[in-house]
């Protein structure tokens, strides 16, 4: 099985290594190549998703993903700045279904920013519809107004398919689950939100066996801090689903700990934690690498048919945190604080 992995820039190189480190110990018939992505494949070929990298993407089994951006790079057109290898990707590999978990592991209950009663034993998964949205509508730009004024647009858009297709991977995963499915909008204003209301309605109907809710965005960001565990499943769109998911972060106790999955049609994915690149603390040994390694687990679950050794892998980051190792995000008195390397070795070593 054939692993595209692309560091990307900031931290990536680092957490990703460890992601390695661990993939590699389960002595699992796994090929990995590498390729710059980001600013390093701006800096390589002059874009941020060179045409190598992307034929590497396309033809691998599953991608593995840092993350991607710097300010150095913040005076480039926007084409050219590194966030765009993402949305590249995501687009030209059709990863229209995003799933992002936040589970609260006991014994980070300390970590988060709220009481341990409200966080603890919290365990959500966010669907985010990833290829449509005003990330992609058309048309957007930068104008000057009849007064010579500038103005800036987007587009929201969504297609009944496009709100289909992520409605139907949402209730297939809540019935893997709870069974309750939460769908948020915004359709007291949004016309793009009541086309999404209806849709999800109606593809309910095919699944009478799942309790669905229709919440409005602003009331399901007050209810993440306010009541999290009412929640299983809540699939949303691409713009909510960004905000909401790093939001919902923050209730585990650091960004650090949140694994993704980007999946097309067929299973295939592209795997990353949901952090960015951190440059002001790369290469100093400090940053989170489990939301990496969890990411690997998820790539093993859900595109290399591998669900066994993935158990294994999240079982080994648990009694690694319950051995008291802790990066400093997640750092508390008490407990013992390791950098990135030491920490994917922790995890490596207890598998």
């Amino acid at each position: 099985m054939k692993i595209a992995v692309l560091p990307g820039d900031g931290i990536g190189r680092e957490i990703v290594a460890q992601a390695l480190r661990v993939l590699q110990r389960l002595e699992l018939p796994l090929e990995f190549e590498q390729a710059p992505v980001g600013g390093a494949g701006y800096e390589a070929a002059g874009d941020p998703l060179p045409a190598a990298t992307l034929a590497l993407a396309k033809a691998a089994d599953a991608i593995l993903f840092g993350a991607v951006g710097d300010p150095r790079y913040d005076a480039l057109e926007r084409a050219k700045r590194p966030e765009q290898a993402i949305l590249g990707l995501r687009k030209a590999l059709g990863l229209f279904a995003n799933l992002r978990p936040a589970q609260v592991h006991e014994e980070l209950t300390q970590a988060s920013a709220l009481r341990p009663e409200i966080v603890g034993g919290l365990d959500i998964l966010i669907v985010r519809e990833l290829t449509g949205d005003i990330y992609f509508g058309e048309p957007k730009g930068i104008r000057r107004t009849d007064t010579g004024e500038r103005e800036g647009f987007d587009t929201m858009r969504y297609r009944e398919s496009e709100i289909r297709r992520i409605a139907r991977v949402a209730f297939e995963a809540a019935r893997k689950r709870k069974r309750k499915l939460c769908s948020v909008d915004k359709a007291n204003v949004l016309e793009t939100s009541q086309l999404w209301r209806e849709v999800v309605a109606a593809e309910a109907k095919t699944y009478p066996d799942i309790a669905l809710q229709h919440m409005y965005v602003d009331n399901c960001a007050m209810q993440l801090v306010r009541e999290p565990k009412q929640f299983d499943v809540i699939v949303t769109g691409n713009l909510f689903g960004d905000i909401l998911s790093d939001e919902a972060s923050m209730l585990t106790g650091s960004i650090g700990m949140l694994p993704s999955a980007s999946l097309d049609a067929s299973g295939k994915g592209l795997y990353e934690p949901i952090h960015g690149s951190a440059p002001d603390i790369a290469g100093r040994d400090v940053a989170n690498p489990l939301a990496t390694i969890l990411s690997a687990a998820m790539m093993l679950r859900y595109s290399l048919g591998h669900p066994d050794a993935a158990e294994r892998i999240e079982r080994a980051v648990g009694r690694a945190l319950r051995e008291g190792y802790r990066t400093a995000d997640i750092y508390t008195a008490g407990a013992r604080k390791v950098g990135t390397q030491e920490m994917g070795e922790a995890v490596a070593a207890r598998l």
